[in-house]
């Protein structure tokens, strides 16, 4: 069970944003992240319990901040529920979507778990609805995703084979690459892996 910490930055200008202590493994329904997040002073500003099935939709999502949180699960696309701590400004949401993504590097390892793209196949096209905090409002947005290419290094505890992808914004044209080994975000465009205790988990 892979447990760390990544940091978290601006991806344009570097400002620190926090960290993100987490744990995640493979399960019997498919693979579950846990997670914390802290700001750079420390306090603690939010948490994310997501839970996904063996082809890597969402069954549940459990995301909150210091005064929102949003429950959703893959149901007629997908299908959230937003609402203020106490339960008083609830308010219900659904889209022809494939999945939900936000900041946290668990979004990333679940639509390339969801997508598996091949390599030399061309970019496959996915529609997400994101929530970032601090508000946690819903927004629909595309990505397309291409797997670069895999390259397999030696370690302590074995070969770790790490997957390159190129994720695009249509909308921007904009383009970064992201590197995942297993279940673990090793780099990202606004995350470092700053500590892992365990090697991350092979999916089958």
């Amino acid at each position: 069970m892979p447990r760390g910490r990544y940091s978290l930055h601006d991806p344009y200008d570097h400002t620190p944003l926090g960290e993100e202590h987490f744990q995640c493994a493979p399960g019997p329904t498919g693979w579950r992240y846990v997670s914390r997040t802290t700001a750079p002073s420390g306090d603690h500003t939010g948490s994310l319990d997501l839970t996904l099935d063996d082809l890597g939709r969402p069954l549940r999502l459990e995301l909150r901040t210091a005064h929102w949180q949003v429950r959703g699960a893959a149901l007629d696309g997908v299908t959230w529920v937003r609402t203020d701590p106490a339960g008083e400004r609830a308010q219900e949401g659904n889209a022809p979507a494939h999945a939900f993504t936000g900041t946290s590097p668990a979004f990333l390892v679940a639509a390339a778990r969801l997508l598996r793209p091949e390599p030399g196949t061309p970019a496959t096209r996915v529609r997400l609805v994101a929530f970032t905090p601090p508000a946690l409002a819903p927004r629909t947005l595309d990505q397309t995703w291409e797997l670069l290419g895999s390259e397999a290094h030696a370690t302590d505890s074995g070969p770790l084979t790490v997957d390159g992808y190129r994720v695009g914004d249509p909308e921007t044209g904009e383009a970064h690459t992201v590197h995942i080994a297993g279940d673990v975000v090793l780099a990202a465009p606004g995350v470092e892996l700053e500590d892992l205790e365990s090697p991350p988990s092979a999916f089958t």
